[in-house]
This record gives structure tokens, sequence and C-alpha cells, in this order.
């Protein structure tokens, strides 16, 4: 008896969880991850940041409970090249035509979404993925990638302007319905595994509907009006009208996760949210200005982030392939080199402030937005970001940072628009000079304004040509209005950000440093839509 009973409880224990050695441990189960992204916001352009004029719950709700990220970097201060830093987790310059607006997308340049996808993730998006680029439309682009490198899409559900469900506040907004499209997703290809789901709302990218503002309860009053800009009654209400549209980011986005919370899935999903880069304003969008390249960014995950931190780490767009593949458990095979480090140290951390110390420097560039000069040459930049200082690099100071001011007649040879593209009554026509410029009230208002003594100094910042260097205190100068390079006081500050650049430059291969050919992001096909302009004198 005594035996039996020793017998007994040896196949007790044994049969315990921990008590079989060759008993398998349970998988535990992997994170799943919702990456918003808006198409051209600033940092300071949510509620959590402070911004009066504009309203995001949503935003709000993944800071507050997460992580709040003061000092992330876009790749550039263009969609395109932004873009591909993220999946590639590379430099722009690295990637060739693949990380240049409206090129080509290379095979080659493999994103972090493929290898999540073979790793036992469901990948899938909506609305705007990485581009402007061109995906292999036939068998002869064998070269090219075929689907957008941001995954399969998923905008088949739209609103009709026709019907009363179309809840649309503005009337360029996309007719994507964003929130329905994931929960398609989410009940019809998602399955039991873990997903990956990149939602790229193509707001607040222009155009906008013009005093659309004036429908919500939104005041001119209260809005900042950045340093850049001439404190105008337009100006205000431009800015008011770019609030509606990030809102409505922020709306559908607040849906995903009311969802994802009814659900049950919220707790066990990794929410980022973010922005391509800054907004679409003279001297900002295209331009490695502080507004330009510094995005707002936010990432709950209460489960393993321990969430309502504020931290002010440097955080580089080309970190969230590295970080995410870390997070996954994938690996990098068949991604060329990554140039970015994984934060997801930062992320697990309890503290707030900065947690990393070891990283003092962050990169961004830019070579062709639109097309804006002769030949279709760029504007190159390279862009270096401490904690407190923002040194940028201006490769062509001779070229027009915001694209030549007179353009060729379309349908002639050499017969020339109006200089600035203001026509015999005042007007300005946006298409017609400084096309790196998004066509905006703003724009229109510095231009026609220009010999105003008030507008004048304006129009100047946003416009003229620049120094090669350009040197800003971003602390005491947060609108990068004085340059101190040059200056005694600052030099030992500019000789280090200047050899930190380029020492990273070489190390990342940039062509327009080691070449062979310096000149080679100007000679990729463009296949958007082309404009003529004069050969410089």
């Amino acid at each position: 008896m005594k035996n039996a009973f020793f017998l007994i409880v040896a196949i007790v224990l044994f049969s315990l969880p921990g008590c079989n050695s060759d008993r398998k441990a349970e998988p535990t189960q992997r994170p799943n991850i919702l990456f918003a992204i808006s198409d051209d916001q600033s940092f300071a352009h949510t509620s959590f940041a402070g911004a009066k004029f504009v309203n995001t719950p949503a935003f709000d709700r993944v800071a507050k409970e997460g992580i709040y990220f003061t000092s992330c970097m876009a790749g550039s201060p263009g969609c395109a090249p932004s873009r591909s830093t993220i999946v590639t987790g590379r430099y722009h310059w690295q990637n060739e035509q693949s990380g240049q607006h409206a090129s080509s997308w290379m095979k080659k340049y493999i994103p972090f979404v493929d290898l999540l996808d073979a790793n036992g993730y469901v990948t899938g998006r909506t609305g705007k993925g990485v581009s402007p680029f061109r995906y292999a439309q036939d068998k002869n682009d064998s070269l090219w990638r075929a689907t957008d490198a941001a995954g399969i899409t998923h905008s088949d559900m739209r609103y009709n302007e026709n019907t009363d469900g179309d809840e649309r506040p503005a009337r360029f907004i996309s007719n994507v319905n964003y929130f329905e499209n994931f929960k398609y997703f989410m009940e019809n290809v998602r399955g039991d595994k873990p997903f990956f789901f990149w939602y790229g709302a193509q707001e607040p990218h222009r155009a906008y509907e013009q005093d659309a503002w004036k429908r919500t309860d939104k005041k001119l009053e209260d809005v900042n009006v950045p340093g850049f800009f001439p404190d105008d009654s337009v100006v205000r209400g431009d800015m008011l009208d770019y609030a509606v549209e990030i809102e409505w980011f922020d709306l559908h986005l607040q849906r995903m996760l009311e969802y994802l919370e009814s659900t049950g899935e919220l707790e066990n999903t990794i929410v980022m949210v973010t922005s391509d880069n800054g907004m679409p304003f003279p001297r900002v969008k295209a331009n490695c200005y502080e507004y330009g390249i510094h995005v707002p960014f936010a990432v709950r995950y209460p489960k393993a982030f321990p969430g309502g931190r504020v931290v002010n780490d440097l955080l580089s767009f080309a970190d969230l392939a590295p970080t995410i593949l870390e997070i996954t458990e994938t690996g990098t095979d068949g991604m060329l080199p990554i140039s970015g480090k994984s934060v997801l140290n930062i992320l697990k951390s309890k503290q707030e402030g900065v947690v990393d110390a070891s990283k003092k420097y962050v990169f961004a560039g830019r070579e062709r937005h639109s097309s804006s000069r002769y030949l279709n040459w760029g504007y190159p930049q390279r862009a270096i970001r401490s904690h407190e200082y923002l040194l940028i690099w201006n490769m062509k100071p001779d070229r027009w940072p915001a694209g030549a001011p007179q353009r060729i007649k379309p349908g002639t040879e050499n017969e020339l628009l109006p200089m600035f593209g203001i026509d015999g009554n005042g007007i300005h026509h946006s298409e017609w000079a400084f096309t790196d410029i998004d066509a905006a009230p703003t724009k229109s208002f510095i231009i026609e304004n220009w010999q105003d003594g008030y507008v004048h100094p304006w129009f100047e910042l946003a416009h003229a040509k620049r120094p090669e260097f350009e040197l800003f205190n971003i602390k005491d100068d947060p609108y990068n209005l004085h340059n101190l390079a040059g200056m005694p006081a600052f030099a030992l500050v500019e000789e280090e950000l200047k050899q930190t650049l380029i020492s990273e430059l070489k190390k990342s291969g940039d062509p327009r440093v080691v070449g062979p050919d310096k000149e080679v992001f100007d000679s990729y096909i463009r296949y958007s839509p082309m404009r003529e302009f004069p050969k410089p004198r």
C-alpha cells in the first residue's frame, strides 16, 4: 500500500506544469501591431503636445497610456523617401531610386513587412502605403517590386458622396473608409494569427477645402502661428483646415482602438502612431528644418512597455524596422544592411526623460521632391539633429530651395510664365513657380504680398537661396530663424556636427559624399507629372 501511495504521488507530481522535462512550454502569444501614419503632420500639432486648435483624442490616449517620444525625426521631409526609411531601416540615400520621390521600387529593397509575413504574421494595409513609387505593372518590369512595400491593400470600403453615410467634413478628404477596411481585414483576412496592419491616412496631405473649418466650432484665435509664417487670418484659416484633416485621421484611429478593445485584442496589440513628415506649408514640408522632419510619435503596449511616460531619447525612422523585427522575433535575412538600431530597450524601460544616453544624434535628408527645377534637379540636403542643435547641409546652395521662381509655359519651348507665378492681376498661380511648396492659401498670400514690408521677411525665409550650412539651437530657436553657422561662439559645436554628419554619410555610403556618381539622384526617372524650367544662368 505504501508503495502504491508513493507511485500515485509521483504520477501526480510528474503531470504538474514544470515537472515534466520533456513537456514543451506553451507558446507565448505574439503581439499584434497597428501602425498608424498620417501624411504631413508636424510634431507640435496634437492636443497632447498642447495645440489648442486641433483635437486628437486617439493619439492622446496612445501617448497618455503609452510612451510619448518628444524627439522623433522622420527620414526625410518628404513622403516617399521617409516611408522608404521606415520599411527598410536605411537612410533614403542608401536606397537608390527606391529612396526617392516618385521613382521606382526595386525588388532588392525588401521591407520588414515581407519578413513579418514570412514569420507567421498576417499583414495588410489601408490607404497610403509606401508611396509615391512606381511598382511593377507587368512582366517587363522584372526588377521592380509588384506590390506596395507596406503590404497588400484593403481599401475597397469607400465613402460615396451621394449617400447619407458620407460623413467626411471636407471636400478633398480621401473617400477610403479606413476603419471599415481595418474591420474587414480583422474579420475576413486575419484569422487566428497575429497581425501587422498599416493604417496610412492620406490626411492632412493637400489639397484642402478652403474654409472647411468654418463648419466646425474652431476659432482663428486658437491657432498658434509658427514664427516662420506671418500672423494673418489667411494663415490661421489655412492651419484650421489642416487641423480638420488631422482630426479625420485621428477619428479613424479612435474607431480602430475602440474596435480592438471591444474584441479583447487591444491589450495584445502594439499601437504605434506617427506621421511621415511635417505640415504641407511653406518652409516646412520638403525642408529639413525642425517642423519639416520632427514628427509626432507614440507607442502603446501596457502589457510589456510601461506606460504614462514621456521619453526624450532621439528616435530615427531608421530605428523602426529593427525595433519591430526584434519585438516580433523576426530575423533580417533577405533585407539589405539596416542602419537604424532597435529601441526595444527604451520601450521596456520604466524611465522617463533620456533613457539611453548613448544615442547623441539622428540623421535625415532630402533630394528631389516635386518636379521643380531644370532637368528635374532636386535640392539635396543632409541634416544632423542632437538634443540641442540642428545642422543642415545645403549641398547645392546655388539652387532655389523651394523650386525655380519661373517656369516655362506648357506647350512652348522657351516662353516663360510670370516671375514668382504672379499674373498681371496680381494673382498667384501655384503651379507656375516654387513648386516644391504645395498649393496653399498660405503660399499664395506670402507670394502675392512679397513686396509688403511686413510679409517680405517670411517670403525670404521660404523662397530665397540659402547658405551651404545652417545651424540652429532648437531649444532657444524652435522655428529655426537664426542661423548660427559661421559664428565664432558656436564654432566648436558646428565643427563637431559637421564631422559627425560627414562620418555617418561616409559610413552609410551616401553617393553625394563618396560617389562614384555624386549626381546620380538627379538622374533617376520620375514617374509623376513633369514641369519644364529654364536652365540656370
